[in-house]
């Protein structure tokens, strides 16, 4: 059996496809052979953001097959990149791009597009896709999924590790240097979903670069606590979030009056501060210094958001992922490419402590590529 593996993902940020084939070798060591992030056309990133309980089921249905074509197309760039051959690829675990998250509901609701006949079909490979939603039968909140493979290549036995998503929304994986500890973690609010909203909107940009336009603003401490009081971050956990929460309409309704006070760079350098705020919260409420923090995802980018992670946990060391070898641009792409793995060995892949299942279950479908 190959030991050759994707990963994609299309994150909350909906502007890209991050993929990465792995070689996963014995006993538990990985290699990141290739990887790539191709950008979302802008028709489809507008009407990805576009879609929410009311929009029809057509145009859903449209955007399941066009994500599924995004994710062929990287996939197929991915594997001329790398110079392998589809016939050696073992699975593809295609999260797909989300489109609604509602664990808090019941039943618990988690949607992600991106067909994986088609992406099957298109490439020849076998895809295991649908990764929340046995976890959500079984009790939990469907995420954060990549608990299992932080915890196979980040823990460390005698030292108490903090692993930090800044995706589109922020979590956390809590890995005690203890082996007997249980693994926790969960969504801890928003990173770059509502900045990169609130830049879109006033800057005709996708994303503040560097955290430059935030750094030259000045945090309003009114709108900062309005922001932060909001009863998410006060909600224990497991829990998590999207911008179906996390959004402009959130904003507005929770700032009020408040948002015509305060200058629109203002606002970006406050929403900075709510993400660095909200994140050291919730590490130093649930693991003491003097832990180690290992940050990944697109919020690694952002200097002026790196350096309020810093303002806010002084005690702490906080180092990227690459640091330990790892991309912390495809961690995520890398976590599905391993619950690909876990689901073709047919072994658990949420860890049921960071979800809040009722126990470990195997995740995803699998969708038969060429014979």
């Amino acid at each position: 059996m190959s030991n050759l593996y994707i990963g994609l993902i299309s994150g909350t940020s909906m502007d890209a496809v991050d993929a990465a084939l792995v070689a996963f070798d014995p006993p538990q060591r990985l290699r990141v052979l290739a990887a790539c992030s191709p950008p979302l056309s802008l028709p489809l990133s507008t009407l990805l953001r576009s879609i929410g309980p009311k929009t029809p089921l057509e145009f859903i249905a449209r955007a399941d097959a066009t994500v599924a074509d995004a994710f062929a197309d990287a996939t197929l760039e991915l594997l001329a990149i790398s110079g392998y051959h589809h016939e050696q690829i073992q699975a593809i675990g295609s999260h797909g791009q989300t489109v609604w998250h509602a664990a808090e509901n019941c039943p618990s609701l988690s949607v992600q597009i991106g067909d994986p006949n088609r992406l099957a079909e298109k490439t020849g490979i076998t895809v295991v896709a649908d990764f929340r939603r046995r976890d959500m039968a079984a009790g939990g909140q469907g995420a954060p999924l990549a608990a299992g493979l932080h915890a196979e290549i980040f823990r460390r036995r005698g030292t108490d590790t903090v692993v930090l998503n800044l995706g589109g929304i922020a979590n956390i994986t809590l890995l005690p240097g203890d082996p007997e500890a249980a693994i926790t973690g969960f969504d801890c609010g928003p990173a770059n979903t509502l900045m990169d909203t609130w830049c879109r909107r006033h800057c005709k940009s996708n994303f503040d670069i560097n955290g430059a336009w935030a750094a030259g603003g000045t945090v309003h401490n009114a709108l900062l606590e309005t922001l932060a009081s909001d009863e998410f971050f006060q909600r224990p956990a497991p829990k998590s979030t999207g911008p179906e929460y996390f959004n402009l309409a959130w904003l507005m309704n929770r700032a009020g009056n408040l948002l015509a006070d305060v200058e629109p760079r203002d606002v970006q350098a406050t929403l900075t501060e709510l993400t660095a705020v909200s994140a050291a919260r919730a590490i130093r409420e649930n693991i003491p210094e003097p832990a180690e923090i290992l940050v990944c995802g697109g919020g690694t980018h952002n200097r002026h958001l790196q350096a309020r992670l810093s303002a806010n946990l002084p005690e702490y060391r906080i180092r990227s992922t690459a640091d330990f070898g790892v991309d912390p641009d495809f961690v995520e792409a890398i976590a599905f490419a391993w619950l690909a793995r876990c689901r073709i060995y047919e072994r658990t892949g949420n860890i049921s402590s960071v979800t809040g299942a009722r126990r470990g279950v195997v995740l995803g479908g699998i969708y038969a590529g060429d014979p």
